[in-house]
């Protein structure tokens, strides 16, 4: 293992940078060109197909079968053009992951030979093996029937793959008793919900507001390692993330890596997968440098939620597979080395009317603001009374090792809304007045001349609140980097909603006391103010004091997934759930079941590896060398030296004995423990049980092995160290 330690170094040291041409010097000269989009179909739909499309997806009505055949047929012939041999329908599992099976877009013509077919029916459904995914007892071995169902609201695609060109559909994937077996499913259901509520609120200030559209840009964080490194880490290889490792003399304490200059390999790497996205229509723009050394960031333009979502889970996978040209692997586990940040998804939210206006944009009209106030106090209020479904909403294994470290927000839900916003809310609360200064421009005074004036936000930022409002969205930072963001946007989009129906209720309820619509608007929303205020935390959200604090205020600290998850299942969840129409009791009920096996799984993966890698590499390493200083010692005392040199090597022998013993002694009891717990029937009890009685195992575990990767001579150590896999690059 050793030997192989040594090529990879040698490997990553001397790989040269890959040289990338782009289709065009121009982005706008090649974006979109693999999707077919509003350009594609205007040429190949007649113009009155072409409108009957575009009004059925605007307004969500049926698409019939004569239309259908006649997308299909455009779809094929587009296809064809540029070389595609094949045909899928892409959806997204529970897995975590995307699926796909490839269709040829030929059929024998019972005459001897083939023609090009793909008809409506294929376009519109087709029928992957249900039992085979994560359903959560829905579907049972014996009962494998599942759909795919096409989503014409986000454009099929084309994926070139080493010269090989798929015509992929992005469908939702449901059981044969129509459950919901996916992510896409029940985002939909709350995009329709968040609409339909969200524009009923609105019509209470402007009645040319008929549609709302819910928007996300979700920054990715992730890790680029050389190839022959990651495979010279076995753990990283099977986990996705390392178990053992000491910190390097080097890490990120100097924050010399944070929007450095970016290595020109990696460099390499990001043009080229930023380039597969743009003719993907991925509105990929910003790429740079994150705080810990190998770790990076893009960012999007925001999008439609339900499309911004399929680009996200798509870019993952272009990046996995451009990654490969370059011989690198790409890590979006949460917490994939230990003592270094880890990487989150922050996802910016907000809505959008189809007369232009940003729900959570102030301005400087009072009627216009008061409608602002109105979404801005409704979010906080969802937030608030919703905290343990946000919370379930981004736990996983991975985000427990990542919530409340030095680079993410805390498993505490809060809200940040910055000193200006918290003076309206108080003034509101307090007055019920609705009073936000615009006014001009304020400038920083730098007292250097040459340097341009330079605009001061009227808010600070707050990078410690898992969600933080951020002058015209909001920002949900404590998303996992590995994670559907449609899980969390399920979730936000749902119980917005469902807060807005109950506003617009308590506001017809004031409305019989007052005669003026603005002021029961006003009276309901100062006492929402006053009943969640206690969610708005401006402060550092790292410190030991707003745990304290938070604990007073009596917001949940769940910091388990086991634990948070319990949140999916509440009489209050299953009420939203099912008043919304996202998801029924039964697919509440399956998803919880998912994901709690998830976590077991994950777990016990993290386990293995670590029992594997302690037993047949670190061990018999730390022996080889003891063996080495034990003869050592021999030959001293065989000469005749019995001096303090030769104390200090039976010293050595010793610690490494005592490292030796500890690590053999807590595998075994962790492999016992493991054991244990997978006779535990209850899938909560065993992934509670992978959570206390297995998880504690690691750290120490983990301890005694980084003392001995100290200790073994470097040549005999077997597994990549962190300064060569963060440094070499």
């Amino acid at each position: 293992m050793a030997i192989l330690r040594f090529k990879a170094i040698e490997l990553a040291q001397n790989r040269p940078s890959v040289v990338v041409e782009r289709p065009a010097d121009k982005v706008s000269d090649f974006f979109g060109s693999n999707v077919f989009g509003d350009q594609a179909m205007k040429t190949y739909l007649s113009a009155d197909n072409y409108k009957k499309l575009v009004a059925a997806t605007d307004t969500g009505s049926r698409i019939d079968s004569e239309l259908a055949d006649a997308v299909a047929s455009a779809m094929k012939t587009w296809a064809l053009s540029k070389g595609v041999t094949h045909y899928t329908h892409w959806f997204q599992p529970l897995t975590g992951a995307t699926a796909e099976k490839h269709d040829a877009f030929f059929d024998i013509d019972g005459k001897g030979g083939v023609m090009e077919k793909f008809k409506g029916s294929a376009l519109v459904q087709q029928e992957p093996d249900a039992s085979s995914f994560p359903s959560g007892g829905i579907r049972a071995t014996f009962e494998a029937r599942g759909y795919t169902g096409w989503d014409p609201t986000s454009p099929a695609f084309i994926m070139e793959i080493e010269g090989s060109k798929t015509l992929c559909i992005p469908t939702i994937f449901v059981s044969y008793t129509s459950d919901a077996l996916d992510y896409k499913t029940p985002l939909l259901k709350s995009l329709h919900f968040v609409d339909k509520a969200a524009v009923e609120v609105c019509q209470m200030f402007d009645k040319d507001i008929t549609k709302v559209i819910a928007t996300l840009g979700p920054e990715q964080e992730y890790f680029l390692i050389d190839k022959a490194l990651y495979y010279a880490r076995p753990d990283l290889v099977m986990s996705g993330k390392t178990v053992f490792g000491h910190a390097p003399a080097k890490g990120q304490q100097l924050e010399d890596h944070y929007f450095g200059s970016i290595p020109s390999r990696v460099r390499a790497f990001m043009i080229d997968f930023e380039t597969e996205c743009q003719k993907l229509g991925i509105p990929v723009r910003t790429r740079h440098n994150e705080v810990a050394p190998a770790q990076f960031e893009c960012a999007p333009t925001f999008e439609e939620v339900n499309l911004a979502n399929d680009h996200n889970i798509l870019l993952m996978d272009v990046m996995e597979k451009v990654a490969e040209r370059h011989d690198f692997k790409v890590l979006f586990h949460e917490k994939p080395f230990a003592g270094i940040n880890g990487s989150g998804k922050h996802n910016n939210w907000a809505l959008g009317t189809n007369t232009g206006k940003n729900l959570l944009a102030p301005t400087s009209k009072p009627k216009e603001n008061l409608q602002f106030l109105t979404f801005f106090v409704n979010t906080i209020k969802a937030v608030y009374d919703n905290a343990d479904l946000l919370r379930a909403s981004i736990a996983s294994a991975g985000n427990d090792y990542r919530l409340g470290a030095n680079e993410a927000p805390p498993a505490i839900i809060s809200v940040f809304v910055g000193a200006e916003m918290m003076r309206v809310l108080e003034e509101l609360e307090k007055n019920a007045a609705v009073k936000i200064e615009k006014g001009d421009n304020l400038y920083m005074k730098l007292g250097i001349s040459k340097i341009p004036q330079l605009i001061l936000d009227t808010t600070d930022r707050n990078r410690t609140s898992p969600f933080a409002f951020t002058g015209n969205k909001f920002e949900f930072r404590a998303v996992g980097g590995s994670a559907n963001c449609a899980g969390a946007m399920t979730i936000l989009n749902m119980i917005v909603a469902h807060q807005l129906v109950q506003f617009k209720k308590d506001v017809e309820d004031e409305s019989k006391k007052t005669d003026k619509k603005e002021l029961a608007i006003i009276n309901v929303l100062r006492k929402y103010v006053k009943s969640s205020k206690k969610v708005i935390f401006e402060g550092d959200g790292y410190s030991e004091e707003w745990r304290k604090e938070a604990e007073k205020r009596g917001l949940p600290n769940v910091k388990s997934t086991p634990l948070a998850l319990d949140a999916l299942v509440t009489k209050k969840a299953i009420k939203i759930f099912e008043e919304t129409g996202v998801l029924s009791h039964r697919e509440a009920e399956a998803r919880h079941e998912v994901q709690l096996e998830n976590y077991i799984k994950k777990v016990q993966i993290e386990s293995r590896v670590m029992g594997d890698l302690a037993l047949n590499h670190v061990i018999p390493a730390a022996v080889t060398y003891q063996n080495k200083l034990i003869a050592n010692v021999k030959g001293l005392k065989d000469l005749g030296l019995n001096t303090e040199s030769v104390k200090t090597i039976t010293d050595a022998i010793e610690n490494v004995s005592h490292h030796i013993s500890v690590v053999q002694a807590n595998v075994k009891a962790m492999i016992d423990a493991r054991k244990e717990a997978n006779l535990i029937e209850d899938t909560r009890a065993r992934a509670i049980a992978y959570d206390e009685k297995i998880k504690p195992y690691f750290d120490t575990i983990r301890y005694s092995v980084d003392k001995l990767e100290l200790i073994v001579d470097d040549e005999d150590w077997p597994l990549a160290k962190y300064r060569e896999l963060l440094m070499i690059r």
